[in-house]
């Protein structure tokens, strides 16, 4: 297991609040013993001119996933996660419905942390592959 005990998807969630997460309508919905789930509807505010889900709607869904799911491995006390990179293969489009991002992690490293993410349709089809570099930086100790 590599997040911590007794997480709670509600306290997850509230951190989005007000932000671009919460725009979105991003929502953390599983937590597994090494993956981390959320769901964002295909909606207005996340399709692009041609009525398909946005590329980058896409990788706001996996950059969030990614994100969260390092902090939760980090001592937070001591440590936050920034992102170094992301990249993304968008497979299939998606026009309507709910995309499910599952995120797992492919290196947890002391300084950097490597996670893959995969978006699904509400069919199962998978319709973008990610994959989010993360530094581990440490907090300015305060005197």
């Amino acid at each position: 297991m590599i997040f911590p005990p007794n997480l709670s998807l509600e306290e997850i969630n509230s951190w989005g609040k007000n932000t671009m997460t919460d725009f979105l309508e991003i929502r953390f919905t599983h937590i597994g013993d090494d993956y981390l789930e959320a769901t964002m509807p295909v909606s207005p505010k996340t399709k692009q001119p041609l009525g398909l889900l946005h590329g980058g709607a896409n990788i706001v869904l996996a950059e969030t996933l990614g994100s969260v799911a390092a902090t939760l491995t980090v001592n937070q006390k001591n440590q936050f996660c920034v992102g170094l990179e992301i990249n993304a293969n968008h497979l299939k489009s998606v026009k309507e419905g709910l995309v499910r991002g599952i995120t797992k992690p492919i290196h947890l490293g002391k300084k950097t942390q490597v996670w893959e993410i995969k978006i699904y349709t509400e069919n199962g089809d998978l319709s973008c592959i990610s994959r989010i570099t993360m530094a581990i930086m440490d907090k300015k100790q305060h005197a």
